[in-house]
C-alpha cells in the first residue's frame, strides 16, 4: 500500500477537478477542506482498494458507505451489469416488466420470509430459529423495488398507513432513515430535519435506544407513553445503528418490540439498508434476535454498486395495504425495479452465497474486535470500542466524558493521507468506523490497525 505524508495542498489534478467541483455543484454536498487535504478524488476502485486521481492507493474501510461488500467492481457483479446494459438498458417500470424483476423478488422473498419461517426448506443460507408473528405456516415476501434507501423506507411507511390505518410511527433516537421528506419524519437528528420543520407532518415520535439491559428495560415504557400520545402503524428501526455511532442493543430489543407491535396491531419494520446482506455477520441484522420482522428495507450491498433498493414485506400485510393495480399504481417511478440493477443484485446475493461472506464476516469482526479493544489509548482519551462482525466502530472521548469530536477528525484525515479510507460516525462525529468490504483479509486489516496505534499516539489534544 502506498503511504503518502499529510499535505498542505492538494495535487494539481485533484485540484482542479475540487475547483471545477466547487463551482458547479451546490454547495452543502460535499465537504471542501480550506487547507486542500480533504477530498481525494476517486479514480476507481477494485476489490479493498481505491486509487484516486494521483495515482495513489487506499485501503477502504467503508466499502463506500457499505455498498461493495463483495468488493469494489466485483468481476461477477460487473460482468452480470455489462451483460445487461447491452441486452435490455431500461425498462418500463410499472408497465411492461422484465423477467430479472420477477427473478429478483422471487430472490428476496426466498432470502427473507421464506428462509425465517422455512429454514429447512433452504440450506443455503440457512437461517436460525426465528420467532415470528401468528401465521403457523411458512410466509413468503412481497416486495416494492425502489431507488435510493430512504425510498425504501418511504414505501414502509406508506405500506404500514394503508395497512393499519394508523398515521403514527414510533422511531428512535439516534436513527438513520434517509432524507426525504417522509424519511425525515423518522430520521432523529435535528442537523438534518430542522431546515424543513415547516414542511414536515412529524409523525414520527422518538424514543431512547436502548444499548444496555437497563435501558432496554425502559424501552416498552416508553413504547406504551408514545402511544398513549398517538395513533401508531408501524415502530421502525435499524436493528444496529450504523451513522447514529455504531449502536448495538440488547438481544431483548427486537423480540420486546415484535410483542408489542403484535399486541398493538402495529407493523414492526426493520431498515436494514446499512446492515444487510452480511454486514454484521448473518445475512440480516435481525437474525441475531432470532425476530421476523412485518417489513424490511434493504439498499447499499443489494447490488454492490447500482442505485436500487427494495422494501420487502409479508405477502399478507402486502396484499392488506396494497390495492390491485387497474392501470395506474399509487406508488411507482420511472426506474424501479432497473433491469440492470436487477441483474447486479443477483449476481451480488450468488457471490455473497459462494464466497459465504456473512460468515466471513462473523470471524473477522470478532478478531478486530478484539484487537480494537487492545489499542493502547493515550492519557486524556477515552475509548470504546463496539460493534458486531464487520460493522464496528471506537467511540473516542476526553477524559472529562465530553465528545472527542477534534481528535476523531484529525485521526481519520491522519490516516486518509497515509492510505486509509475511514468515515467518522455518530452526532458529535466522535466514533470512528469499520465497514470494510467484507472481502478484506485480516492481514489488510491488521495493517489498518496499526496506523491507528500510530494516530491515536500523535494526536493532540486539549
Amino acid at each position: 500500500m502506498s503511504r503518502t505524508a499529510p499535505h498542505s495542498s492538494a495535487p494539481t489534478r485533484t485540484a482542479a477537478l475540487l475547483a471545477q467541483l466547487a463551482r458547479y455543484e451546490s454547495r452543502n454536498v460535499t465537504f471542501l477542506d480550506p487547507d486542500g487535504t480533504w477530498p481525494i478524488v476517486w479514480e476507481r476502485a477494485q476489490g479493498t482498494h481505491v486509487w484516486d486521481a494521483e495515482g495513489r492507493r487506499y485501503l477502504d474501510l467503508t466499502a463506500a458507505f457499505g455498498v461493495a461488500s463483495a468488493g469494489h467492481a466485483n468481476d461477477a457483479v460487473v460482468r452480470a451489469g455489462s451483460e445487461q446494459m447491452a441486452k435490455l438498458l431500461h425498462a418500463m417500470g410499472d408497465v411492461h416488466p422484465h423477467a430479472l424483476k420477477a427473478e429478483l423478488a422471487r430472490e428476496l422473498s426466498r432470502l427473507t420470509f421464506e428462509r425465517w419461517t422455512s429454514p429447512s426448506d433452504r440450506s443455503d443460507p440457512p437461517a436460525p430459529a426465528i420467532q415470528h408473528a401468528a401465521p403457523a405456516a411458512p410466509l413468503h415476501g412481497k416486495t416494492i423495488f425502489c431507488n435510493s434507501g430512504f425510498e425504501a423506507v418511504e414505501a414502509a411507511l406508506k405500506t404500514a398507513h394503508l395497512a393499519t390505518g394508523s398515521p403514527g410511527i414510533i422511531a428512535f433516537r439516534g436513527a438513520y432513515h434517509g432524507l426525504g421528506y417522509g424519511a425525515l419524519n423518522a430520521t432523529h437528528r435535528g442537523f438534518f430535519r430542522d431546515p424543513f420543520r415547516q414542511q414536515l407532518r412529524e409523525f414520527g415520535n422518538f424514543i431512547a435506544f436502548p444499548v444496555t439491559a437497563a435501558e432496554l428495560r425502559a424501552t416498552e415504557r416508553a413504547l406504551n407513553a408514545a402511544a398513549g400520545k398517538a395513533k401508531i402503524g408501524a415502530v421502525l428501526l435499524e436493528p444496529m445503528q450504523a451513522r447514529g455511532g455504531i449502536n448495538i442493543p440488547p438481544a431483548g430489543l427486537l423480540p420486546l418490540l415484535r410483542r408489542w407491535c403484535d399486541r398493538h396491531g402495529a407493523l414492526l419494520i426493520v431498515d436494514e439498508i446499512y446492515t444487510g446482506f452480511g454486514r454484521t455477520g448473518r445475512w440480516f441484522a435481525s437474525e441475531h434476535a432470532a425476530t421476523v420482522p412485518d417489513l424490511i428495507c434493504l439498499g447499499k450491498a443489494l447490488t454492490g454498486g447500482f442505485p436500487l433498493s427494495a422494501c420487502v414485506g409479508r405477502a399478507d400485510v402486502m396484499d392488506a395495504a396494497w390495492p390491485a393495480s387497474t392501470g395506474e399504481a399509487i406508488h411507482t417511478s420511472t426506474f424501479l425495479g432497473h433491469p440492470v440493477g436487477c441483474a447486479m443484485a443477483l449476481a451480488q446475493i450468488r457471490e455473497l452465497t459462494r464466497r459465504n461472506l456473512p460468515a466471513r464476516a462473523a470471524a473477522l469482526g470478532a478478531r478486530a474486535l478484539d484487537a480494537l479493544r487492545q489499542l493502547e489509548i493515550p492519557a486524556g482519551l477515552r475509548a470504546e470500542a463496539r460493534g458486531v462482525g464487520l460493522l464496528l466502530g471506537l467511540e473516542l472521548r476526553l477524559a472529562d466524558g465530553a465528545p472527542a469530536t477534534a481528535a476523531s477528525l484529525a485521526i481519520i484525515k491522519a490516516l486518509l493521507h497515509r492510505g486509509f479510507i475511514l468515515l467518522p460516525e455518530g452526532e458529535h462525529a466522535n466514533v470512528i468506523s469499520f465497514t470494510p468490504p467484507l472481502t478484506i483479509t485480516w492481514r489488510e486489516f491488521a495493517t489498518a490497525l496499526r496506523a491507528l496505534q500510530t494516530e491515536l499516539r500523535r494526536v493532540a489534544l486539549p
